[in-house]
């Protein structure tokens, strides 16, 4: 009350920020990691998410620190000079990106589970999943780079951060995490990617996201697209002789 103006204001909020910052990163982590164990009947998936999804993130924060803030190529961004990191531009980022990185990891791993139910085969599940989902998580991580580093373009030094730590992190996630580590790591754990507790698998939830489980009743069960039956052959005439 005794001291006002922006700065007073910043310091203000900078302090309220850091103070929530680590309950809101562990609150959205916790609880991305029992949707993911409920949807994919895993303890090694979700843990393996939360890292990588880290990872992506924590790389951008040390991309910003050091163009913004220690200076390090702030002529091809248009910064005269280093600036100091806005106290809401971490917690912006950690949520959007997540978020982002979730949707990759679970169209990923939805194709990997799904040929490893039909098949049972770890290695080839990997395979088979990357290669069906790697262009369109590329082609998409293209498009939201574009639009972020079009932010880089503003004169305000916020939203300059905002687009160059989003567009640095999508480029990490949708290369190095989501085409090389994730299935690395999934090759590497083989049938310990899908492996659940019998009491815990029990008390969760049944949550699908494309198909029915099948513990559903006949009833409840739908499919998306029926398989075509095959047409019967015409048969010929038969002749049967008396006698």
């Amino acid at each position: 009350m005794a001291v006002g103006g922006a700065t007073a204001a910043s310091i203000d909020l900078t302090d309220l920020i850091q103070a929530r910052l680590f309950p809101f990163i562990g609150g959205v982590i916790v609880g991305a990691f029992l949707l993911l164990m409920m949807v994919f009947r895993s303890l090694f998936v979700p843990f393996k998410a939360a890292v990588m999804n880290l990872l992506s993130i924590g790389a951008a924060y040390g991309v910003i620190v050091a163009v913004f803030q220690w200076g390090w190529g702030k002529d091809l961004i248009g910064l005269e000079s280093a600036v100091p990191i806005v106290a809401f531009v971490p917690v912006m980022m950690f949520a959007i990106l997540f978020g982002l990185s979730m949707d990759y990891e679970v169209f990923l791993l939805s194709r990997i589970r799904e040929d490893y139910l039909r098949t049972g085969d770890s290695h080839t599940s990997v395979v088979n999943g990357l290669a069906s989902t790697a262009r369109v998580i590329t082609s998409a991580a293209l498009i939201m780079i574009s639009v972020f580093l079009a932010f880089v373009t503003n004169p305000s030094p916020t939203v300059k951060m905002l687009g160059l730590g989003m567009a640095i992190a999508v480029f990490i996630d949708a290369s190095i995490v989501r085409m090389m580590l994730v299935p690395a790591t999934m090759e590497i754990a083989g049938r310990w990617n899908w492996w659940i507790p019998g009491w815990l698998d029990r008390v969760l939830p049944h949550i699908s996201v494309d198909a029915p489980h099948p513990d559903d009743p006949p009833a409840t069960r739908t499919h998306a697209v029926p398989e075509p039956s095959e047409p019967s052959e015409p048969t010929e005439p038969v002749e049967v002789s008396a006698g």
